[in-house]
């Protein structure tokens, strides 16, 4: 099967018109042939697809490069004068046509309309590099004097050209159907332009063809053109190329420009009746000629430079960042340490609820968008997963507990690298899928595969402004437009597939446009917003999250990028990093204060907290005091119900004031002392146990008083006994009511022993970090390069060798593998043991997928071969039954 068909003929597979064995390859796959191993082993790894599986020769290779989903891939890929250089190829005279049409004899190479496409000193200094980067992705072919794009690409880039530029006069005419001029017309648009008559319909479009070509000729034709002819033109100059008219009765000026194939007509409206208004279109000879020969309106041979919005110290930027990373540490240890305690459910569509966002985003004292945000960041990092219970819930995963013993550099940068590689974007929570459905936190629809790429390039950029510097953003966002100006578009249109549409259809064509006009204009835009939006979204998280301060790039984030870098990879596997993690978290490390043992106890029952606690205290002080205020220090207020919550943890109140005077750098407060006695004095008389539930106190005074009391009529008590009193409420809400009317009631057991309320650590199992999905297939590493050019190698050796002839028990498909009877393929491996001559055999396996090898056999035995394969470079056995046939290796 061939990669590239000739655009001449269908019948000599990738051949150039004119073409010879001296000229140059013929087919793409000649001209991969042509390449070294290394040239291979780059092209692979741009195009990683092309690996999924290794193809068995160069002409797999070729054949799955010219496949529409690769080349799509590949475009994306480009910078945009490469993306120009391949569209004025797809358009330059003497380009293959895309539909199969004869080109034009005498064609110029094409450098030559290359450079008139593509003016400027600029454009020229570019215009190779960008040829041999064409040419390294087999985007282009054959010899350096007249590139070739491969068929679909020009396709792609004509179907319409993002140029502007239409079909030309002969694809115009073709394509006309019903409305295609009859050869007598034909002859009276070139008496019209002044031309000699012709005998058929081909030579009068090419006499047309060459007079459009001439600069001189059309100059001459359009002076002599009436008033408005001209201007009509003008509107579809620089595209689109199709506009609507009356063809009954066109204006005097359209009439003139019909008569002489300037504008050439494509049919009537679809539904449209007799003389219903119909499109034409302007050829892309004439287009050119208006236009001065240049292909775009708007060259772009060098990429636009990032300028700086502002300028800080280093020193600043890494301490702010510093900071903001501390915070994002905490943010995310909190936001774990409430969820190990009250798990939200998992919907039934999967992700967090609505009133879970806004419970978690409160207690967060955050945004929702930025609760989401950290939810989504733990998520990626591998430290939150559902439970898989029967009622699912969402928990800490056993990596949150290594997580929290590491120290606050490491636990930070473990973040940081998998909020870079991460294609799960928080930004989208809130919005709607296609189907109406809500994009929930932890749910499904929040991947973009170009996120991480996106986010990768904007951080580059930033690391290549000097340092302290903030970049501008509408800059920041052109320069990626530039190096990147199709990615994206493929995500943006998946996330944009209506209800009910298969996917990859196109959205309704519209009256007067060509076929995929709407779907190509839309994408482009779709892409050109998702690109946008991703891009704000990055610089916004890297400043939450630390990796930059006040918008610039944080010193010690460097290691990471140049991990990438150097990996060339952009989505690695879990631990790929772990040497640039700890790279990170060393550079962080110096910018982060020592954690706190002591805060200020003050009078007023608040202890001030004037930076980052030990994890312990931190943990112990959260229990015996209510977070005030969040900030640069953090304020703690000390309650009755707080100092209650840590006696029920069974703490004593000997053990409170130990704590209070080890971790004070003040003496106690008196008032805070009075406090813990007091509670402890109280804490306990009262308990609860289970009856329903009851009360038991040995102070019969207090429990009158407690029947007494109006707030207790809900509970419904009843005196049992003088100390006893019960209730048919369950007891932890008779606790939680108790408590609510300013009693300290203790919970008991059955035994009368104090239950001390400790919250259960809820833990989800084990699981892996959710994986991102990226466009397409990770780089590959160097050693898979080295065997997948290996294997390439073996197999187009095995599949192009020269064998000699043998009489087949039935003829094998053209190229095929060898087809023998069994006698004789056992007969032939005997003689090749003995004499040591390689074979070429065909063989299928168990999965039934045919290959060809090349083999040495040193063995045939039991219905094996034994021999040493030279596609696989190394000794393999085969059964003979599933050898199709053998043919022995032409001595040459």
């Amino acid at each position: 099967m061939s990669s590239e068909h000739n655009w001449g003929s269908s019948s000599q597979p990738d051949a150039a018109p004119g073409a010879s064995a001296s000229s140059g390859p013929r087919t793409l796959a000649e001209d991969l042939r042509a390449r070294d191993d290394s040239a291979l082993a780059a092209l692979l790894r741009a195009r990683p697809d092309l690996l999924s599986p290794v193809p068995g020769d160069l002409t797999q290779l070729a054949t799955r490069a010219g496949t529409r989903a690769s080349v799509v891939r590949a475009l994306e890929h480009l910078d945009r004068f490469t993306l120009q250089t391949a569209e004025a190829l797809a358009v330059a005279p003497g380009a293959p046509p895309p539909h199969g049409a004869v080109p034009r004899e005498g064609a110029a190479a094409a450098e030559a309309p290359l450079a008139r496409l593509l003016p400027g000193a600029e454009a020229a200094a570019r215009l190779r590099p960008a040829l041999a980067e064409l040419r390294a992705r087999a985007l282009v072919w054959g010899p350096p004097e007249r590139p070739r794009l491969v068929r679909t690409a020009r396709e792609l880039l004509t179907s319409p050209s993002p140029t502007g530029l239409g079909p030309t006069l002969a694809e115009a005419v073709a394509a006309a159907g019903p409305a295609k001029p009859a050869p007598s017309r034909l002859q009276e648009m070139l008496a019209a332009a002044g031309l000699a008559g012709t005998h058929d319909p081909v030579s009068a479009l090419a006499a047309l063809t060459a007079l459009f070509d001439d600069p001189g000729r059309m100059a001459e034709l359009l002076a002599s053109a009436p008033a408005g002819a001209e201007a009509v033109l003008r509107k579809l100059e620089w595209g689109p190329p199709y506009g609507t008219v009356d063809l009954e009765a066109p204006p005097p000026p359209v009439r003139w420009l019909l008569d002489r194939a300037l504008l050439v007509p494509t049919g009537a409206e679809p539904g449209g009746g007799p003389g219903a208004p119909g499109s034409v279109v302007l050829p892309r000879e004439v287009a050119l000629h208006l236009r001065g020969g240049r292909a775009h309106r708007v060259l772009e041979p060098t990429a636009p430079q990032v300028a700086p919005a502002r300028s800080y110290e280093p020193a600043t930027v890494d301490a702010t960042a510093a900071g903001q990373a501390m915070a994002a540490v905490a943010a995310v240890e909190e936001l774990l340490g409430l969820w190990e305690a009250e798990p939200p459910p998992v919907l039934r569509a999967g992700g967090l609820g609505v009133r879970d966002l806004k419970r978690t985003a409160a207690a967060l004292d955050v945004s929702e968008p930025a609760a989401a945000g950290w939810i989504e960041l733990a998520y990626v990092a591998g430290l939150v997963a559902s439970d898989g219970e029967a009622d699912e819930v969402y928990a800490p995963t056993p990596a949150y507990d290594d997580w929290l013993r590491a120290a606050p550099a490491e636990r930070w940068a473990a973040l940081a690298a998998a909020w870079y590689a991460a294609t799960r974007t928080a930004g989208l929570v809130g919005e709607r899928d296609p189907r109406g459905r809500n994009l929930a936190p932890l749910g499904p629809g929040l991947d973009r595969g170009p996120a991480p790429e996106v986010r990768q390039r904007a951080l580059a950029r930033l690391a290549g402004l000097a340092p302290g510097s903030a970049p501008d953003r509408d800059t920041l966002r052109d320069r990626l437009c530039w190096e990147r100006p199709l990615l994206g578009n493929r995500a943006a249109a998946r996330a944009a597939q209506p209800a009910g549409q298969p996917p990859g259809q196109q959205p309704t064509q519209q009256p007067g446009q060509p076929s995929g006009a709407a779907a190509g204009a839309g994408e482009a835009d779709g892409g050109r917003q998702l690109r946008s939006r991703l891009l704000d979204w990055a610089l916004d998280e890297a400043e939450t999250l630390g990796v930059t301060g006040r918008g610039a790039l944080a010193s010690y984030v460097r290691p990471l990028l140049v991990a990438e870098q150097d990996g060339g990879a952009a989505h690695r596997a879990p631990g790929a990093t772990g040497e640039a993690v700890r790279a990170v978290a060393a550079k962080l490390a110096p910018h982060l204060p020592e954690p706190l043992t002591e805060v200020l106890l003050q009078a007023d029952l608040t202890a001030v907290a004037p930076g980052p606690l030990e994890r312990e205290l931190a943990a112990f002080l959260a229990v015996l005091a209510d977070v005030e205020s969040k900030g640069g220090a953090t304020v703690y207020r000390f309650t009755p119900g707080s100092v209650r919550r840590a006696l029920d943890t069974g703490r004593t109140a000997a053990d409170l004031h130990a704590f209070l005077a080890e971790h004070s750098s003040t003496p106690v407060p008196q008032p805070l002392t009075y406090l813990v006695d007091d509670v402890a004095r109280r804490h306990g008389q009262v308990r609860v146990g289970a009856a329903s539930s009851y009360v038991r106190c040995d102070d019969d005074a207090l429990l009158t008083e407690l029947l007494a009391d109006r707030r207790s009529a809900p509970l419904r008590l009843r005196r049992l006994a003088p100390t006893v009193l019960a209730s048919p409420a369950p007891p932890d809400q008779l606790l939680a009511k108790l408590r609510e009317a300013g009693y300290a009631p203790a919970a008991e057991s059955a035994e009368g022993d104090v239950l001390l309320a400790r919250p259960d650590a809820h833990r989800a199992p084990p699981r892996t970090p959710p994986e991102p999905v990226p466009e397409g297939p990770p780089p590959p590493d160097g050693s898979l390069l080295a065997a997948a050019v290996r294997a390439i190698r073996a197999g187009d050796h095995a599949a192009t060798l020269t064998h000699k002839p043998k009489a087949p028990a039935a003829a094998p498909p053209e190229g095929g593998p060898p087809r023998t009877v069994m006698a004789e393929t056992l007969a032939t491996m005997q003689s090749a043991t003995l004499s040591g001559t390689p074979v070429w055999i065909g063989y299928v396996n168990a999965d039934g997928a045919a290959s060809q090898r090349v083999i040495a056999p040193v063995k045939v035995e039991g219905g094996f071969v034994t021999g040493y394969d030279h596609t696989a470079e190394e000794v393999r056995t085969y059964p003979l039954h599933r050898i199709t046939g053998v043919a022995e290796v032409a001595e040459s």
